[in-house]
């Protein structure tokens, strides 16, 4: 990555932990914004789910 992408990489994380920070700690039910906010894509295979996040984290869970 060049500078101006690794800035803007590290701005957007800040962002999302600020955003992630302002939210009550405890959540009991689906909160669409917050998807929204977070989640860039969800894939959903024959034996695992994929979540990438916003950030570029990708996190897999075998069903």
């Amino acid at each position: 990555m060049d500078d101006a992408a690794k800035a803007a990489h590290r701005e957007r994380i800040q962002e999302l932990l600020h955003f992630i920070n302002s939210q009550p700690r405890t959540i009991t039910e689906f909160d669409e914004a917050l998807v929204k906010k977070l989640l860039e894509s969800v894939n959903v295979c024959e034996s695992f789910l994929e979540f990438r996040f916003k950030s570029g984290v990708t996190i897999s869970i075998e069903k």
